[in-house]
């Protein structure tokens, strides 16, 4: 699933292409896309793209004086930038903007249809939307712990719930949590000092490298391989494969449809975490899909 460092290396390609251009035309190749009725989604069209805004793992684009358009890629959906007038011919397209300059065109890999588009009209509206995760630039140390001990917490699942922490999903989270030397499966509220020291530094310091990494190449080309599996990565994906700090082998939880990778000698004092009875303790405190993950909200 595309998370805040693709996202924004998708805006920032998207910025120089889309900005102040009209929308001539969106075409929807699949009746699974659009979530809302009110406002038509042909009210944007003839209308100018004047910002475009990040929300958790959603691209907002405001549009004309008070529209926007939401859109959630979810877990497979991709975006590419095409010559105007590009075909939807494939079943993997689901829709396409098209510009003066080019089209944007949505895919989605597998027979799921999770990917969606909003149609919202107004500040107010798009507000609504948001689960209500802190922004960790935004944020300083107290009010990242705040925010993560709200309730008691693995931290692999306080970092990515959307309610906790904007923008953050299962690969990156992964990433933090070696930066930071900590156990995924570790509660929020037996944290010691040092060690939420050691994670707030480690949470901004991976996004930012990634976000500086993918965002440079997004200047070059549009991002057209967003994947969570990245070469670089220490950890996320790498189950087997020698630690690029201690050279053990990366191990794994699995659990529902979702998979944690880390260091048992960097994170977990050499204790191997993958068996049935902690996979059950990460799964309990983890939705059984990413779907009910991303559908979680503050209330």
């Amino acid at each position: 699933m595309p998370e805040l460092p693709d996202i924004t290396a998708y805006i920032r390609a998207l910025e120089s292409r889309i900005i102040a251009k009209p929308i001539e035309q969106i075409r929807l190749a699949s009746p699974f896309l659009l979530r809302t009725a009110q406002p038509a989604i042909t009210d944007a069209e003839g209308c100018r793209v004047r910002e475009l805004r990040r929300m958790g793992k959603r691209i907002a684009f405001g549009v004309g004086d008070d529209l926007w358009l939401v859109l959630h890629l979810m877990i497979a959906g991709r975006l590419h930038w095409r010559p105007r007038g590009a075909k939807l011919a494939t079943r993997r397209a689901l829709a396409a903007f098209d510009f003066p300059n080019g089209s944007l065109v949505l895919t989605e890999a597998g027979t799921k249809h999770r990917a969606s588009l909003y149609v919202l009209r107004g500040e107010e509206a798009l507000q609504a939307m948001d689960p209500g995760g802190i922004d960790v630039f935004s944020s300083n140390l107290d009010s990242f712990r705040d925010a993560m001990t709200a309730e008691n917490r693995t931290l692999k699942r306080a970092l990515t719930d959307p309610r906790i922490l904007s923008g953050v999903g299962n690969a990156y989270s992964d990433e933090i949590l070696h930066a930071a030397q900590l156990s995924p499966i570790a509660q929020t509220r037996k944290l010691k000092p040092e060690e939420w020291k050691r994670l707030f530094t480690a949470t901004r310091g991976t996004l930012t490298h990634w976000i500086d990494q993918l965002s440079s190449e997004a200047e070059n080309a549009f991002p057209e391989k967003v994947t969570a599996f990245r070469k670089g990565m220490a950890v996320h994906g790498r189950y087997g494969e020698p630690c690029p700090r201690c050279g053990e082998k990366i191990q794994r939880i699995r659990y529902a449809d979702n998979e944690t990778n880390y260091c048992a000698h960097c994170q977990t004092g050499g204790r191997v975490l993958a068996d049935r009875s902690l996979s059950r303790l990460l799964g309990s405190d983890w939705p059984r899909t990413l779907d009910e993950l991303e559908a979680l909200k503050r209330r």
